[in-house]
């Protein structure tokens, strides 16, 4: 199974002013992955390597996300570089704090205990050798495959809502004898104007098992 999926429903537009930056409305292009299973809105999921383009940021986890997203969407737009633009795609993901995210090379990022990671995933069949040298403090790397247990919902984009989110995901992977090998990772499918309970999110972890 295929984890192809639309941002939102029939092609939602993102326009919202971000440091200053518009998202463009339209469908966009989400991972592939193939499902190990499926438990109603827990699943299982088997990701291939992801190029991303990434910002850290401290502060809480959405003043984060918002001060994250300028720069990203300036690198994808070629708003601060040369060359053409690049594919918006979802999910915007944001790694939680006190956490090591391991990457390929050229980077290994090591977040501080106040910080995030935000990430733009980059379109399918752009290598890292493919894509433009980013402005300001963008990084590149590549993301080796994954097995990720996922659990999916709707709502406001809360700490409250990300936490409880949070604690059910790690109980089901308790539960089916996973073990967590990596950070929590949350997952923002929609633009802000998408009513909260159309909204896709997600809380994912990398597990062995």
């Amino acid at each position: 199974m295929l984890g192809k999926i639309v941002w939102g429903l029939a092609g939602i537009a993102v326009v919202t002013a971000v440091a200053g930056t518009l998202w463009v409305t339209r469908s966009v292009e989400t991972p592939d992955y193939t499902l190990d299973l499926s438990d109603g809105a827990f699943e299982l999921r088997r990701y291939p390597a992801l190029v991303v383009a990434s910002v850290h940021r401290t502060g809480a986890r959405d003043t984060a996300v918002r001060a994250a997203f300028g720069p990203l969407a300036g690198y994808i737009f070629a708003k601060e570089r040369g060359g053409e633009k690049i594919a918006m795609t979802a999910p915007v993901t944001q790694v939680a704090p006190d956490a090591k995210i391991a990457m390929t090379a050229p980077v290994t990022q090591e977040p501080a205990r106040d910080g995030w990671t935000v990430s733009f995933i980059m379109p399918a069949g752009l290598a890292l050798d493919d894509l433009p040298a980013p402005a300001r403090d963008v990084q590149l790397a590549e993301i080796p495959p994954r097995r990720m247990a996922a659990l999916r919902f709707s709502g406001r984009w809360s700490d409250a809502n990300f936490k409880a989110a949070t604690k059910r995901l790690m109980a089901w992977v308790e539960e089916r004898g996973l073990t967590p090998v990596g950070p929590v990772e949350y997952a923002y499918y929609n633009d802000p104007f998408t009513p909260p309970f159309l909204r896709r999110n997600e809380v994912m972890i990398e597990v062995g098992g």
